[in-house]
């Protein structure tokens, strides 16, 4: 983790837990987004002398020192604009200028989007969704944003070695789903491999990044950070977090569920910031038991999504370096991939519906509950067709209901569960379907997530984080925080798909 000039909220001490565990802020995410007005030791010092006295305001205190971010505002509304027209007009709404660094704010050369409504800033699976759409923007400039937050991600690796969560310093204990080569293949189109050799490096250390320590696995079992070695010697990827603090944005939650929990705090806490590098956050799929958090296993887990975009790194590596490179270096990433994808296929499905699903390392055994996460071994290609045959036939079965595909079946009340389904793993099964000619019910996914995302927006004039797809009588999912407008990557699978139905891509 890096320690430089950033400013980490961690170093306000006992004002930074006071302000976070008297719930002063209704969104723990609030504080840790203010910026201080002065230095930061002289801030404690006032403190210091200020705490003592009876008459101590908190709240008078943070406000006389802390510049707070812009309030978020709920009040844009569409002015019945036609669904495309108002999200064409929502770029310019979601769009950050360049801005040198701010509190917690990590600075970025270039523009970008961001989610909306809390989320304040460029975060890293969220943009390559967020670019589906952003492209086929009608204004030239804002269709060149993508290349500018590509821009912004090759420096983060080139600061930090890898791309964190999102540009704030509380996110950069942790990544994210590794998109970043995606994005460059979303610019590249089927022409050329032009932005994926001119950021060849960037895509090189970002994987050097994940599998950082692989070389030190001896024998099955052993793990380090964000590699571990399985049982037949393939070493594969889980997600991991440098920290084993409460997060920031999340101190008083994460503080409750570890504290209510009976087991180690730093364990949970390691536990709790792993799934969110997942995104998936959370999810009955990282929780032992199913239902609690206080349950939650997340770096025991070796999941079949983030290794599929592992295995897809190692063969684009392939391909990029056979155009001239270290040939004891292309053996290696050949047998790594070769390797990668046995294991996937091996260790990353359950025998009851032959169903891709995560392997729990400590267990040894495939984890039985069904996830969305299946449809990545169809989106990079790992499923033969008789697999992808019967993965379809599962989502079409148990999955697909009247607004699109939820996140499991399981309803626990946790935001990535049943009944919601989010924006970026309904791109995932539509586009995985196609790729195996799976047209019929690729098509259904399509249809069914798209006039959900239209009925709410008749409903509200918004755009939603995600949908509660078994009920679309219901304006949006629910889940760990309200709703948000925005929203980037819905935006963006819904343009694409809407294009992709009217025939204007394909």
């Amino acid at each position: 983790m890096p320690d430089n000039s950033f400013y980490f909220v961690e170093s306000l001490g006992d004002l930074y837990t006071l302000v976070q565990t008297s719930k002063l802020f209704s969104d723990s995410k609030f504080f840790v987004d203010c910026t201080p007005r002065s230095d930061v030791s002289a801030i404690l010092a006032e403190y210091e002398k200020a705490v003592v006295l009876e008459s101590f305001d908190l709240d008078n205190f943070v406000r006389t020192h802390f510049i707070f971010p812009a309030q978020v505002k709920s009040d844009y509304l569409s002015a019945n604009k036609p669904l495309l027209q108002h999200l064409g007009d929502l770029w310019t709404v979601l769009k950050r200028s360049p801005l040198s660094q701010a509190g917690t704010l990590v600075g970025l050369p270039f523009s970008y989007i961001v989610p909306g409504g809390r989320f304040r800033e460029m975060f890293y699976w969220d943009s390559y969704f967020t670019m589906l759409g952003l492209q086929h923007a009608a204004e030239e400039s804002d269709a060149a944003l993508c290349g500018d937050m590509v821009a912004n991600f090759a420096y983060l690796i080139d600061l930090l070695g890898y791309i964190p969560n999102g540009n704030r310093t509380y996110f950069l204990s942790r990544s994210q789903p590794p998109f970043f080569l995606l994005m460059l293949q979303l610019l590249d189109g089927n022409s050329n491999d032009f932005f994926q050799l001119k950021y060849l490096a960037q895509i090189e250390k970002e994987y050097q990044f994940w599998m950082t320590g692989a070389e030190t696995l001896k024998v099955p079992g052993d793990v380090h950070r964000r590699v571990v070695m399985m049982p037949d010697g393939t070493v594969m990827n889980r997600y991991w977090d440098e920290m084993d603090t409460a997060r920031p944005e999340a101190f008083y939650e994460d503080s409750r569920i570890a504290r209510d929990s009976g087991r180690p705090l730093p364990e949970v806490h390691r536990h709790l910031r792993a799934a969110c590098e997942s995104g998936w956050d959370f999810s009955s799929r990282w929780l032992r038991d199913g239902i609690s958090q206080s349950s939650i296993e997340t770096t025991d887990i070796v999941p079949v999504d983030l290794n599929c975009l592992l295995l897809h790194m190692e063969e684009t590596l392939i391909k990029l370096y056979s155009k001239g490179g270290n040939a004891d270096w292309l053996r290696v990433l050949q047998e790594r991939a070769n390797s990668r994808h046995t294991a996937i296929q091996r260790y990353c499905r359950n025998g009851a519906d032959d169903f891709y699903v995560d392997f729990h390392l400590k267990d040894g055994v495939p984890v039985e509950r069904p996830t969305l996460a299946a449809v990545f071994p169809l989106f990079f290609g790992v499923a033969s067709p008789e697999q992808a045959g019967q993965i379809a036939k599962v989502l079409d079965d148990r999955f697909l209901t009247d607004g699109g595909l939820p996140t499991t079946l399981e309803t626990t009340g946790q935001q990535w569960d049943a009944p919601n389904g989010w924006a970026p793993l309904q791109w995932m099964a539509y586009k995985g379907l196609q790729r195996y000619g799976l047209n019929e019910l690729a098509g259904k996914v399509r249809q069914r997530w798209t006039k959900n995302c239209e009925k709410v927006y008749s409903d509200t004039g918004k755009m939603m984080e995600k949908y509660n797809v078994e009920d679309i009588s219901i304006k949006a999912g629910g889940g760990k925080y309200p709703n948000q407008d925005g929203f980037g990557w819905t935006n963006g699978v819904y343009i694409s798909m809407k294009l992709e139905e009217k025939g204007e891509i394909s």
